[in-house]
């Protein structure tokens, strides 16, 4: 049956151009992953019926892995799927496949060429509305493709939405709501709703009517959707609609296409699902504990006066206000190539390094400033890149300015500035950012919610950096006495 379906599947995808199916978003699933999908599945085969929906059906591959999987497990009642696909040129595809499932199994299927978000209403909650059309399992590889935040599905669903969103989670929150209480639904999605603040009414959503049971981690993207050249990291996610939170998050990774290399461990729940409702993606056993260190402390950057931001002149839009030779009236502008072995050297005489302008949104008051870099690649061998500025050196400027590809934290004493230099230099932030982020972007939002020890603390590790050399080693040192 698989075997069919995937042949049919692999001669649509040779015939539609992938810039085609791109403009959709539109990614399918490959036969390996659809099995791993079905397989997270604990079904209650005691049931007469069971009703599974997949929105997004693509060519049906997910439905075809779902039933296979109950067959296997000896289920002999009846499975109802419910598809929704609105792409024309797949459609015929679709019926095709699920009428040879059904050949093949107790199967009955509808499908539903309409908007899965727009064609049905959408409440936040979930656990006493006895909402039409909801289902025993929910499978889904839902489009990969940003919205305005004007768009029809945007302003059906605005309990979850913030910002410019994307179908993947509008489809996922959807498929929340029309699932039934104490049943499950497994997702393969991009990892980018795990932190952050546009996806936060997302995740409120999530967690006030989900629990995470699994996660799966690929360790390349390369090996989920074979050819198709997916941007972004992809994880499979498996969850249970309750409210009883459970103790423990069983963890996956793999590194082939085919998972013949799955490993996994169990950690707490606590660890991988945060106070601040951001999941932390680990791999092993040591970002477990690189997490529950960190976890330990209790504070935030804003909490104790101090918030990253970022850079405020974008530089080639503002370029009638820049020069390249200090003058008269000119201050420094700071760039991510100015953060020199732990330190902020000015100037480096570059193009553009320089300031003029009566603009005071585009000037800043000269103090002791942390920056950090935005960008860095992925072949480099640290996130978070920092460089420590001190009024003092440049005392003779009133304003400096920073560049957008910098971030910033205003200090108001050098001890501080050293402080949180030995925090974010350290080896163990560096693991914990990348666990929480998994692109190369530092992001100011996330930062300012990492946990932080207090303020008193930070000064003192500060004062004892100040004599000794600025390097990770010693930032580790450091750091290593105020962890319990």
């Amino acid at each position: 049956m698989i075997k069919q379906i995937i042949e049919n599947t692999n001669r649509f995808m040779n015939a539609v151009p992938k810039a085609k199916r791109k403009k959709y978003g539109q990614f399918f699933t490959n036969a390996t992953t659809a099995w791993y999908m079905a397989s997270l599945f604990n079904f209650d085969t005691t049931k007469p019926q069971i009703s599974l929906l997949d929105a997004g059906a693509g060519t049906g591959i997910l439905s075809a892995a779902v039933v296979q999987k109950l067959l296997n497990d000896g289920y002999t009642g009846h499975i109802h799927i419910t598809c929704y696909e609105t792409d024309t040129l797949v459609l015929p595809l679709l019926e095709e496949n699920l009428t040879i499932i059904k050949n093949n199994a107790n199967v009955s299927f509808t499908v539903n060429n309409e908007n899965y978000i727009t064609s049905q209403s959408f409440g936040g909650d979930t656990f006493f509305k006895e909402n039409e059309n909801i289902y025993d399992y929910v499978i889904g590889n839902p489009p990969y493709l940003k919205i305005p935040k004007d768009a029809a599905e945007a302003k059906s669903m605005p309990l979850v939405c913030h910002g410019a969103p994307n179908l993947y989670f509008l489809f996922w929150a959807m498929g929340i709501y029309n699932l039934k209480q104490g049943q499950e639904l497994v997702y393969i999605v991009p990892r980018s709703w795990t932190s952050g603040a546009y996806f936060r009414k997302f995740r409120e959503f999530l967690f006030r009517n989900c629990v995470i049971t699994d996660i799966h981690l690929f360790e390349s993207r390369d090996k989920v959707f074979d050819g198709e050249s997916v941007l972004q990291e992809t994880i499979i996610v498996k969850i249970l609609k309750t409210q009883q939170r459970p103790s423990t998050i069983h963890i996956t990774t793999s590194a082939t296409f085919d998972f013949s290399d799955v490993r996994s461990f169990t950690t707490s729940y606590d660890t991988i699902v945060g106070k601040n409702q951001y999941v932390y993606l680990v791999t092993n056993k040591e970002d477990a504990d690189v997490l529950q260190k960190i976890n330990h402390f209790d504070k935030t950057l804003p909490e104790i006066n101090l918030k990253m931001q970022t850079g405020i002149i974008v530089d080639f839009r503002t370029r009638e206000v820049l020069r390249n030779e200090l003058e008269e009236g000119a201050y420094p502008l700071l760039y991510s190539q100015h953060i020199k072995g732990g330190k902020v050297i000015w100037p480096q005489g570059k193009k553009g390094e320089v300031i003029k302008t009566e603009r005071e949104g585009y000037l800043q008051k000269n103090s002791d400033f942390l920056l950090v870099k935005r960008f860095t690649s992925k072949e480099e061998g640290r996130r978070l890149q920092c460089g420590i500025y001190l009024k003092q050196k440049y005392a003779q400027f009133e304003y400096i300015s920073t560049q957008n590809k910098v971030n910033f934290i205003k200090c108001d004493s050098p001890c501080i500035t050293y402080g949180l230099y030995v925090l974010l230099n350290s080896t163990l932030y560096d693991c914990y950012y990348r666990i929480l982020n998994g692109s190369t972007q530092v992001n100011s939002t996330e930062i300012n919610q990492m946990p932080i020890p207090e303020r008193t603390a930070i000064e003192e590790m500060g004062r004892e950096l100040m004599h000794m050399e600025l390097s990770v080693a010693n930032c580790n040192n450091i750091l290593s006495k105020w962890i319990s």
